[in-house]
Parts: structure tokens; C-alpha cells; sequence
């Protein structure tokens, strides 16, 4: 086949961004329209409840997700706590999803509410991307009657960008030639990696905006950050050669909750952390997963600063010699490391897993001596791991509390998000892992 100067050109790349607007708390004004026009929260009201969405009403006041619920009430005295439904969130992003892979194959979904889609290549089929974006806020308000945002750009990190400025119930489009004089003006933070620690890290060395990271020399930018720095550089610059992953695999899991009052007692600690190890675990089996790394993650009682960060947070973490899927091997590493880093009250504590590997294979591999005390080589045997399948399909079929163990603790989970989790399954409600 003769292929024309014009065909063997690289297309231009486009991304799309999708972000539903106040996702949570935009259902529950829909389904209740006694909520429409008022400042409302979802999430807890309680002394250590946490703001998982905030309508646009309550954000007129400062009050944003994550924030402490007491913080919150604060800002507005009027706010209207909503508990929320999961499943009913769950249910309608099926079918925004549903609509986003009309428009695209690719489709990376990043949360319930948001998604990239690649555009690339599809002007003919479909017109303009700002066409196909329009057309897509207007089918998801038609069918769901909820607002969405959308941003859309050459690389996923303008898109993300762009939507957010698009907000609420937007559109936004950067042209390539647009990409500088979009970003430049930006807060350095705006940039993907870049959290709190690392924003100060860069404006003590004078870059407070993209494009003051954009204009830096790449050898200065090595010499300063090492490879970091080059690597954000060329986000600054709009440079990024990461694709839309439609099948995009988790890279970690965890299960984490906030006590109503701070604790000390071992007793309820380690009770609470099986807990988590044993959802952690019951996840992994359910997507084929093994972990090699087990994570502990705690936050400190005691406040140290204004904000939702204004408590520390801590974590350990210890590799394992083979990798797993058992509650008890993950369960007894994560007591290990509590055992000596714990030195005062902590009001949240967590467990989670990394270093992700495909179970499917590694089953032989495996070793086949039961638990035991050196935490670097601990494994589930045989008989446990029949064991754990058979308690699988019981959780599968009545729910994952069916069966718990004498000494496991009650864990409310730290966020309204935390109850719906890729691997959770509650037979009460839709299947997550649908989409």
C-alpha cells in the first residue's frame, strides 16, 4: 500500500477531560429538590467527619472536600449534611461512563465522577473536538440531568487543567499553540506531582508559576532536582508523551478509617488494622492480584497546623519475600510495623498494599510453609488459601461482613469514597467492577 507524504504524518494528539460537576452532592440536589439553592455537604456531621463533596452553594463559603466536617460547619452555619449513597453514585456513573464510550474506545476513567478520552484522529467521524465535547455535555445533562465540565488539550495534564477551569458546567479548549500562554501564568502546583512539600521546594528556588519552571534551564533544573525536575520541566513546557489507558491497572490498595475519638489502646489498633488487612486481602483475591509491599499509614492525634493537612501523617512500610493475597500474612505485617512506631494517640489509621502483580502464574512459585515470624518471608499455606477462596464466595454471595473474625473492630471509613472501592462487592447494591 502507497502511503502519501500527507498519511505518514503524526497525527496531533487530543485529550479530552470529563469531570462531572460536585458530583455527589449534585445527585442528592437532584433527587432531592427541597436541597436545590443550599449550601449542602456530603459526608459526615459528626466531631471527626470529613467532607467528601461540597455543593457549589457551600464552596461560596470555603468549604472544599477533605475538609474536616467541624471546619466546615464553621465556615457556614447553615450547611446541610447529606450521609450519601454509594451505590446510587455508583449506579449513575455506569451510565456516564456508558455515554463517555460513545464518543471513544479510550477511556480512562480516574474516579466515579471523572475520565480522560482520546480524541485523536476522530474530527472526521465525529467533527471538532469542542463539537464532540458540547455533544457530550449535552447527552450526559439530558440523560442524567446532572452538570459536567470538560477540558480538552494535547496532553492528559491540560485537559485535567483546562477543566477545571472550566468549572462549573463548562467547556474549555487549549489549542498545542496555545498550551504556553495557558499554563504559564499558573500557580507551580497546578503541575502533576507537585504537592505541598514539593511546591515549597520549588519556590525556595525561585518558581512559583509553570512558567517560570517552563523557562528553566533543563541543566539547572537536573543540578537542583535530579530527574524530577526535568521530568516537570517538560510537563510546564505542555510536553508529555502519556496515553489514554483504558485498562489502566491499580498500582496500590488500601483501606483506611478516622476514629470518633483518638486512640491509644493497642487492642483496638490492631483489632481495627485486621480489619483492613483482611478488605485489602479480600480485593487483591477479587482482581487476580498479589502485593509484595504492605503499607501502614497512621495520622496523629494531635494538630499541628490550620487545614485538612493539620494533622501529621505517618506510614511505614516493609517488603515481603514472596508476594500475597492473605489477610493474615498482610495483617501480621502491619502489626509489625505498628509495634514500635506508634508513641501517641492517632485519630486515623490504615493499611494498604503496593507493588501489584498479576496472581495468575506465581501460584507455583509460591511458598508453601504456613506464617511465620520473620515478616519478610511470611506466606499463606495451602489449606489457608483453600480457606480464604471458600470465605470469597460466601462475601460474594451475602455481603463482605458476612463472615469477621471474633477480633476484628468496627473501621468507619475515613471518607464517603472509602465505601466503594474497585474489589469491594455488597450484594445489596450494583456491581462496581461493572465498568
Amino acid at each position: 500500500m502507497n502511503v502519501s507524504p500527507s498519511d505518514s504524518r503524526p497525527r496531533r494528539r487530543c485529550v479530552l477531560h470529563a469531570d462531572m460537576d460536585a458530583f455527589y452532592a449534585s445527585v442528592e440536589q437532584r433527587d432531592h429538590p427541597e436541597l436545590r439553592g443550599r449550601p449542602i455537604v456530603v459526608g459526615g456531621a459528626g466531631p471527626r467527619g470529613v467532607v467528601a463533596a461540597a455543593s457549589y452553594e457551600a464552596r461560596e463559603f470555603g468549604v472544599h472536600s477533605a475538609m474536616p466536617s467541624v471546619e466546615a460547619k464553621r465556615l457556614c452555619r447553615d450547611l446541610v449534611f447529606v450521609s450519601g449513597d454509594m451505590k446510587r453514585y455508583a449506579a449513575v456513573s455506569r451510565r456516564i461512563f456508558e455515554i463517555f464510550r460513545t464518543f471513544s474506545p479510550l477511556v480512562e476513567g480516574l474516579s466515579l465522577d471523572e475520565a480522560f478520552l482520546d480524541l485523536t484522529g476522530s474530527e472526521r467521524l465525529l467533527g471538532s473536538a469542542r463539537e464532540v465535547g458540547e455533544h457530550l455535555r449535552r447527552e450526559v445533562r439530558e440523560t442524567t440531568e446532572l452538570p459536567i465540565s470538560v477540558g480538552i488539550g494535547p496532553i492528559k495534564m491540560v485537559a485535567k487543567i483546562a477543566s477545571g477551569a472550566a468549572k462549573p458546567d463548562g467547556l474549555v479548549e487549549v489549542e498545542p499553540e496555545e498550551v504556553r500562554s495557558f499554563l504559564d501564568p499558573l500557580s507551580v502546583r497546578k503541575v502533576w506531582g507537585v504537592g505541598p512539600v514539593a511546591g515549597e521546594r520549588l519556590d525556595a528556588f525561585g518558581y512559583r508559576t509553570i512558567g517560570d519552571l517552563a523557562r528553566a534551564d533543563p541543566d539547572t533544573l537536573r543540578s537542583q532536582l535530579g530527574d524530577w525536575g526535568l521530568s516537570i520541566g517538560c510537563l510546564a513546557r505542555g510536553e508529555d508523551l502519556r496515553e489514554v489507558e483504558p485498562h489502566r491497572e491499580a498500582v496500590s490498595l488500601s483501606e483506611e478509617n478516622t476514629f470518633e475519638r483518638d486512640v491509644s489502646d493497642r487492642v483496638i489498633l490492631e483489632a481495627t488494622i485486621l480489619t483492613h488487612a483482611e478488605a485489602v486481602a479480600r480485593r487483591l483475591r477479587r482482581q487476580g492480584l498479589l502485593a509484595r509491599t504492605v503499607v501502614l499509614k497512621w495520622r496523629l492525634g494531635r494538630r499541628t497546623k490550620e487545614g485538612p493537612e493539620g494533622y501529621p501523617a505517618r506510614s511505614r512500610q516493609l517488603t515481603l519475600g514472596e508476594p500475597t493475597d492473605d489477610g493474615e500474612v498482610v495483617f501480621q505485617v502491619a502489626r509489625s510495623l505498628l509495634a514500635d512506631a506508634l508513641t501517641e494517640p492517632v485519630r486515623l489509621v490504615g493499611v494498604g498494599v503496593c507493588g501489584l502483580v498479576d496472581a495468575e502464574g506465581r501460584a507455583s512459585q509460591l511458598s508453601l510453609f504456613d506464617v511465620a515470624t520473620d515478616t519478610k518471608s511470611i506466606q499463606a499455606s495451602p489449606r489457608k488459601r483453600n480457606l480464604n477462596r471458600a470465605l470469597d464466595r460466601l462475601a460474594d454471595r451475602f455481603g463482605d461482613d458476612v463472615v469477621r473474625r471474633a477480633s476484628q473492630g468496627e473501621a468507619r471509613h475515613a471518607t464517603l469514597s472509602g465505601q466503594w472501592k474497585k474489589g469491594s462487592r455488597d450484594t445489596h447494591g450494583p456491581d462496581p467492577d461493572s465498568d
